[in-house]
């Protein structure tokens, strides 16, 4: 657009030029060996403008035969090239699809147009297409050459891992992901293997410094990496508690400023801060927590944090956190099990019934029968309340994967991945199956005493009023239980078992039936 402008400006000031000279004539005299030459002034401009423009159209002739030759070469090379790029794109697209006949075919053509030094993707397209042939020793062995070049390192450290992981060779997948995200810590699929490889192992500075990388690299949120950091630190914490108080007590302090609201930071900087003899400090940290998360592993340490108190003691400090989350059932559990063990019966009960108001669960139901037994050791209560409790919905624990876990865990066994445990309900009890089978047993109980009794080979009757006592024995129990009450005659409790539609059975009287019955036989 610029140079079409350009164009136009020049045409105008040509015209405005000539036409301003056409407005003042003149003459040019030029005298030359004593000859005398005279023209016009329009006419000496415009010799002038068409000399200078044939000087300038004779130069751009020479150059251009000049170049012509190196003008071919380009102009084939560019072509060869272009069709070079055209056999790449349909050969990787192909290999994508899993045409390998195709992908060959293409990779050939690619390799025969371009050079695999100046174009690293010809490699890649061999590699995938000796993938799709079934040659994977022949595609490993590409991929390990890949590795020696600094364009293709990544790609053929990718390949390597692919393949590692298609042998099922977990060690060898984790080594190549650590050379890999030392390369370029940019790299997710990498980083993720690499930090769950360090934990696993416990080389927690080691996932720190990796994290510190990623963070350097952008390749994670702000907020993820706090997170991340936390559950790294957290874990750390965990594996110096035992031997080293004070270097866990720094870890999950960190931790513990990084995401407040991390039950595990807190419960293990609370287990240090115990352990190095200041209750004090552990238990304001805990409060801060449990005001944000409610945890019963936090009530259990903040009422237990010094060791020494009674359990009037202990009862009180549970009172005492609980007024920092009044409305969680978890303050009122942790209330109840303090008053029980202080033989305050009716706050233990009351407290277990609010918690069982907030949220059913099962722990509930076992206190409430831990008091009775204690109060009034009334055994129909507590095994109402131990009944209540297998059908009860079950306590949050520690979820990942499915896998339930006693204690929080910095990576899922199951899967490998960081920060997978949630404190959350586990999978339900199937509820309809216990009903089936609480409730509705009649059909296992009676349909082999109506069945046994046609098999006899004498044709007598086979209910005898006069001996009751085998009845009596297979009287089912729904009966009972729906009101009904056993009769001391054959025929009443004949009368009350259920039929079964194919086999309606024989009742009471029906002598005539009977015998026919038997004859058949």
């Amino acid at each position: 657009m610029i140079r079409i402008l350009s164009y136009i400006v020049l045409v105008f000031l040509l015209a405005w030029g000539f036409s301003w000279l056409a407005d003042r004539p003149g003459d040019i005299v030029i005298t030359w060996q004593g000859i005398q030459y005279q023209v016009s002034l329009i006419v000496a401009v415009s010799a002038m403008v068409a000399g200078i423009a044939a000087v300038m159209m004779g130069w751009w002739l020479v150059r251009t035969l000049i170049s012509s030759p190196m003008l071919l070469r380009r102009h084939f090379r560019a072509r060869k090239r272009d069709r070079g790029y055209q056999s790449l794109s349909t050969g990787i697209i192909a290999a994508g699809a899993g045409d390998s006949t195709a992908a060959r075919r293409m990779a050939k053509q690619a390799s025969n147009l371009l050079s695999s030094d100046q174009e690293p993707l010809i490699k890649l397209l061999d590699a995938q297409a000796t993938m799709l042939e079934g040659d994977h020793d022949g595609a490993r062995r590409k991929f390990e050459a890949m590795t020696d070049d600094p364009e293709t390192r990544l790609i053929g450290l990718r390949g390597l891992f692919l393949e590692a992981e298609r042998l099922g060779d977990i060690s060898a997948a984790r080594q190549i992901a650590e050379k890999a995200a030392e390369t370029a810590p940019q790299l997710a699929w990498a980083g993720k293997v690499a930090m769950e490889s360090r934990i696993t192992a416990g080389d927690y500075d080691g996932a720190v410094k990796l994290l510190d990388q990623q963070k350097s690299a952008k390749t994670i949120s702000k907020d993820d990496e706090r997170r991340r950091r936390a559950v790294l630190l957290t874990a750390k914490a965990y594996s110096l508690l035992d031997h080293d108080a004070n270097a866990a007590r720094i870890a999950a302090s960190e931790a513990n400023r990084f995401v407040p609201e991390f039950v595990p930071a807190a419960a293990v900087l609370a287990q240090a801060l115990i352990k190095l003899k200041d209750p004090r400090k552990a238990s304001r940290t805990i409060e801060y927590t449990y005001k944000l998360s409610p945890h019963p592993e936090l009530a259990d340490l903040y009422v237990n944090a010094n060791g020494n108190d009674d359990a009037d003691a202990r009862l009180k400090r549970a009172k005492a956190l609980a007024a920092y989350a009044p409305d969680s059932a978890e303050s009122d559990v942790a209330i109840a099990r303090a008053a029980l063990a202080a033989n305050k019966f009716d706050l233990a009960r009351k407290s277990a019934q609010a918690a069982l108001d907030k949220s059913p669960r099962e722990s509930v139901h076992l206190i409430l029968a831990d008091i009775e037994q204690a109060d009034t050791r009334d055994t129909g209560k507590v095994r109402a309340h131990l009944a209540r409790a297998l059908r009860a919905p079950r306590d949050p624990a520690w979820t990942a994967d499915g896998l339930v876990s006693e204690r929080w865990l910095p990576v899922s066994p199951v899967s490998g991945r960081i920060d997978a445990f949630e404190w959350k309900v586990p999978v339900e009890r199937l509820q309809p199956l216990v009903e089936h089978v609480t409730e509705e047993p009649e059909p296992k109980v009676v349909a082999p005493v109506i069945e046994a009794k046609p098999e006899p080979v004498n044709p007598a009757p086979p209910v005898v009023a006069d001996n009751p006592e085998p009845i009596r024995i297979e009287t089912p129990k729904p009966a009972i239980a729906n009101g009904a009450k056993p009769s001391g005659k054959t025929e009443a409790v004949i009368d009350m078992l259920p039929m079964i539609p194919d086999d309606p059975g024989v009742r009471a009287g029906d002598t005539g039936s009977q015998t026919k019955r038997f004859k058949l036989f």
